[in-house]
C-alpha cells in the first residue's frame, strides 16, 4: 500500500518514463502505444501529451533524466587524465543504465529498424554527451565542444552494443572496448588540441 502511494506521490513524467520502460522491456519499444503508457503510469492522455506528445520525446526526458543522475554524483578525481575522467563517467552512465538493460535492448533494436527515428535521436545523443564531458571536468562549448562531443557519442555507441549483451558482473568486457574505444579517440583529440579531449582544468 505504501508502496503504490509512494508511486503516486512521483512526478507525472517519473510514472511515464518508468511505465514506458517497463512495457519496452516486455512488450518491445515498437509495439508499445502512448495509450499504453499512459494507463500503465496512472495518468490521462492529456497529461502525458502536455509531459511528453512523443514516444521520442519521453526518450529524451530519460537521456536527461540519465544525465542529471550522473551530474549529481561526484565529480573525477581531477588529477586524472582525460581519458580516465572519460572512462569514470561513461561507467557511471553504464551503471545506471543497468537496471533498464532489458528496455534499452528493444529500444536500441526498435531504432536500428527505424533509420529516421535514430537520426532524430542523434541530437539529443550529443547533448548528453556534452553532458558527459562537462561531468569529466572537460569543456563542450564551441565547435571544438561539439567535435568532442560527437567523437564521444561514438566511442558510446560503440560501447554501448557490448554492453547490451554483457552478462557479466564486472562488466569486464564492457570496460575493455571502452577503454579501447578512448583510445582509438586519442588521434581525434590531439588533431583538435594536442592531447585527448583535453580543455583547461576549471579552477577548483
Amino acid at each position: 500500500m505504501v508502496g503504490k502511494r509512494a508511486s503516486k506521490d512521483r512526478e507525472p513524467k517519473d510514472r511515464l518514463i518508468d511505465a514506458a520502460l517497463s512495457l519496452a522491456a516486455v512488450r518491445g519499444w515498437g509495439r508499445v502505444t502512448l495509450a499504453e503508457i499512459a494507463e500503465k503510469a496512472g495518468v490521462s492522455l492529456a497529461q502525458l501529451h502536455h509531459a511528453a506528445p512523443s514516444k521520442a520525446h519521453l526518450l529524451r526526458l530519460w537521456m536527461q533524466r540519465i544525465d542529471a543522475e550522473i551530474l549529481a554524483g561526484p565529480a573525477p578525481d581531477s588529477g586524472d587524465s582525460a581519458r580516465d575522467r572519460l572512462f569514470e563517467v561513461l561507467m557511471r552512465r553504464l551503471d545506471a543504465l543497468k537496471p533498464q538493460k532489458a528496455a534499452l535492448a528493444s529500444i536500441v533494436d526498435s531504432l536500428s529498424r527505424d533509420p529516421v527515428q535514430a537520426f532524430c535521436g542523434w541530437p539529443a545523443l550529443l547533448r548528453s554527451m556534452s553532458w558527459m564531458l562537462e561531468a569529466a571536468g572537460i569543456d563542450a562549448s564551441g565547435l571544438k565542444g561539439a567535435l568532442r562531443a560527437r567523437g564521444l557519442a561514438l566511442v558510446w555507441l560503440a560501447t554501448l552494443r557490448t554492453f547490451l549483451t554483457d552478462e557479466s558482473e564486472d562488466m569486464a568486457a564492457t570496460m575493455a572496448v571502452l577503454d579501447r574505444a578512448l583510445k582509438r579517440a586519442e588521434p581525434f583529440g590531439r588533431a583538435l588540441d594536442g592531447r585527448i579531449f583535453v580543455a583547461p582544468q576549471r579552477a577548483g
